[in-house]
């Protein structure tokens, strides 16, 4: 007897069952930018239901002594920098021979505006329109295989899983080689990463805990018309590090951190400082309904006192909209 044919009476748990199910799904699937210290959200990497899909629309206010849409950092001591930026993404989870493939694709645009140097020249500028489109691919090597149906997905666990994820963004945003400050970078550049996720403890709605960490390693072309000169950036060392815990089965929360080193610029062979700072931050989580879901995040550098360090805080607002097909057929089997 299917559940379409049961008595009133007995149909009670299918409502429950496919709020679970779709909760299961979108919480899966958070997907949100790369800005403000270039960082990965939490839980971005946790794995879902393969054929998941999430479309995600951000906003971020950031500022700061660098250009925040570009994740070099090119410090400029003394500049005060300012963006609105909105992004709207998408992201899907595929099995491939038996692990998660995720790809994911983001599209950055707004304003930024503000004060910089370059060269012992000053610039007061301002730059609106659509910044670099970047795309990212992933796939777990270590944890649970692919998550092919719902059976797998209510035993999912994540336990310790690791990815290899390789970002690349494009240089075709608008950039106006006569500004210093643009949200086109005119220069290619990316990075390579392992994301690495660790269960503490049970895995049970609304009291998930877990350690999640990202090294990564990025990688920049040179700008040969930036303002009328070269630009170089050598390899710049991240380490991300998240520790998330549910306070219900539809509220979390995280605590974020973000170093980064290296990532020396030279602007014409003079060098600036290379990068050693660390930004420290708070992440919370609502989901809202069956597909919905809501998160609002802040990040600052905390050793940031001397004129030549990176300085730099922002905040972060996302919608995230999840789904599945076998999930929304569910749905239509309870109307």
């Amino acid at each position: 007897m299917n559940d379409a044919t049961k008595r009133p009476g007995e149909r009670g748990n299918f409502a429950p069952r496919s709020r679970r199910l779709a909760a299961a799904t979108l919480a899966l699937t958070i997907f949100c930018p790369m800005l403000a210290l270039a960082q990965v959200p939490p839980r971005f990497y946790w794995k879902s239901l393969s054929g998941a899909n999430a479309v995600p629309v951000i906003y971020q206010s950031l500022s700061g002594n660098a250009n925040p849409v570009d994740p070099a950092h090119v410090v400029s001591p003394d500049s005060s920098v300012d963006a609105n930026v909105a992004i709207v993404g998408y992201a899907r989870m595929m099995p491939l021979f038996d692990r998660t493939l995720t790809l994911a694709v983001l599209q950055p645009m707004g304003r930024i505006s503000g004060e910089t140097s370059v060269a012992a020249l000053t610039y007061d500028q301002a730059a609106n329109g659509f910044g670099d489109p970047m795309i990212e691919a992933g796939i777990n090597l270590i944890g649970p295989k692919a998550i092919r149906n719902i059976p797998d997905l209510l035993r999912y666990e994540p336990k310790l899983s690791l990815d290899v994820i390789v970002d690349l963004a494009f240089p075709i945003g608008e950039y106006d080689s006569d500004q210093a400050l643009n949200l086109g970078q005119n220069r290619w550049y990316g990075r390579l990463g392992t994301p690495v996720v660790w269960q503490i403890g049970s895995w049970v709605p609304g009291r998930r805990t877990t350690l999640e960490a990202l090294p990564s390693v990025w990688f920049f072309t040179d700008n040969d018309d930036y303002v009328g000169q070269t630009l170089s950036t050598d390899p710049m060392f991240q380490l991300e590090a998240h520790l998330t815990r549910d306070f219900t089965e539809h509220f979390w929360g995280s605590l974020d951190s973000t170093y980064v080193a290296g990532g020396k610029s030279t602007v014409n062979g003079v060098g600036g400082d290379a990068l050693n700072n660390l930004g420290v931050g708070l992440t919370l989580g609502y989901q809202i309904n069956d597909n919905l879901s809501f998160t609002a995040g802040y990040m600052a550098t905390v050793n940031d006192s001397d004129p030549g360090d990176l300085q730099m805080d922002g905040f972060r607002l996302s919608l995230t909209y999840g789904w599945h097909k076998i999930v929304e057929g569910q749905k239509r089997l309870k109307e």
